[in-house]
């Protein structure tokens, strides 16, 4: 684990404290060679990010808001073993300093940080290699929603209506609760592609996070006929500064716990912020279009995705007009950019600009066309891959005997629409 010419030192940082991350960074800059800073905000995040970026180092802050510690020491040593941790603690703090160590940190560093005593320590972690006597655990079956991050490199991808369509086939297949995050701070749309009004958006919850509850969250929604719940972004000169990280990693933590499935339609710059969406991501979809100016960029993107840390396991990539004429086939995508294509959605650009114009979701008006079977496709392969093993091995047998299997009253239900959701189609396309 000694740092050698040319390695970078990977640190992740766990602490809900910014001033502490800038802290870190400027003892970084002055005492160390090459080294790349992650930082979490949110202890329910430290695990599955630690676990995807394999750092060398741990920094844990003693104070993560009424998280144990020592709790958060033992399930990294477990779940990454072949990191070193490192607790941040006061001056004063001698007990909790105690209880990190014997709770599997390597030792110790008071607060404020001083260069010096970071770089001594770090010096003298790294030169001693802890044995890998046990085998990481299985992370256990969790019981939170999953959460799914759409971006693309671009605009003009079909990144929103592929968002907004995959949250409705959710609702109508899956039978789960479901909430829409419209993260596109620059430029939002996801108002004008489901006609809601403009409403509450997450600026209504900043100002209250240290009391956030799902009763208030609720209360800040939009509701939509299809039963999805939407968190819209403001109008971009309502948001006076970026929101931060810890500011999103809390909101989407408490978004998990009270909906199966939460969808991120993710905008461009790929900054702090959009960071923060995708360090809470089980899948990173990325739409492009079979063009070569787009895959050049799709390109950029995914290695800029993958030097983030990001497994490449964990990135979907989703070809939307897949069938237009002159389009670059499968395999060349495939080769040009190193990457499996997950799906193709059909091209249906009419179909597609208007469902867009008149704020009604292809699912919810022509889910029998070429479009809605590719959305409806798409969908499934997300249950099937982000659903709990049994639900799975269930899925994975109805396939097996195909629709003739199932029961007429089985595929009526499947994709039936609400009688309130029917309503409000013809009305909106009437």
């Amino acid at each position: 684990m000694v740092q050698t010419a040319g390695d970078t030192l990977r640190i992740l940082l766990i602490s809900g404290q910014e001033g502490l991350r800038d802290e870190v960074g400027r003892a970084l800059e002055r005492r160390t060679g090459d080294y790349r800073l992650y930082w979490v905000a949110q202890p329910g995040l430290a695990l599955s990010r630690a676990e995807e970026l394999v750092p060398d180092v741990i920094l844990l802050d003693d104070d993560l808001m009424g998280v144990s510690a020592a709790s958060v020491i033992r399930d990294l040593c477990t779940r990454v073993p072949g990191a070193v941790i490192l607790a941040l603690e006061d001056p004063d703090a001698v007990a909790k300093a105690s209880e990190a160590v014997l709770a599997g940190a390597r030792g110790f560093v008071t607060k404020p940080l001083d260069a010096d005593d970071l770089a001594t320590v770090l010096r003298q972690v790294l030169q001693q290699k802890r044995p890998l006597d046990t085998e990481p655990e299985q992370a256990s079956p969790t019981e939170h929603g999953r959460v799914v991050v759409f971006c693309a490199p671009k605009g003009g991808t079909g990144r929103t209506t592929l968002t907004v369509n995959t949250a409705i086939g959710l609702r109508m297949i899956a039978r789960q609760p479901v909430a829409l995050v419209d993260a596109d701070y620059a430029a939002p749309a996801i108002d004008v592609a489901l006609n809601l009004p403009n409403q509450r958006s997450i600026l209504n919850l900043l100002p209250r996070l240290s009391r956030l509850d799902e009763e208030l969250v609720l209360g800040v929604l939009a509701k939509h006929a299809s039963g999805i719940r939407v968190l819209l972004a403001p109008p971009p000169p309502d948001l006076p500064s970026p929101i931060s990280l810890p500011q999103v990693q809390q909101i989407l933590m408490l978004l998990r716990r009270m909906f199966a499935w939460v969808l991120v339609d993710l905008g461009l710059p790929l900054d702090e912020t959009a960071f923060a969406f995708l360090d809470g991501a089980d899948r990173i979809v990325v739409s492009v279009l079979p063009e070569m100016v787009a895959l050049r960029n799709t390109r950029l993107m995914l290695d800029q995705l993958y030097g983030w840390g990001y497994p490449q396991s964990k990135v979907w990539l989703v070809v939307n007009r897949a069938t237009m004429k002159g389009g670059i086939s499968t395999r060349d995508i495939e080769h040009r950019l190193g990457i499996r294509i997950s799906h193709r959605i059909a091209d249906d650009q009419a179909l597609a600009m208007h469902s867009i114009n008149r704020g009604v979701p292809v699912l919810m008006s022509h889910r029998r066309g070429a479009l809605g079977r590719s959305f409806r496709g798409f969908v499934r392969l997300l249950m099937d891959d982000l659903s709990p093993m049994s639900q799975r091995a269930g899925g994975e047998r109805a396939r097996s005997t195909g629709d003739q299997g199932k029961t007429s009253q089985e595929l009526a239900g499947e994709e039936k629409l609400p009688t309130r959701v029917s309503a409000w189609v013809s009305a909106r396309i009437g």
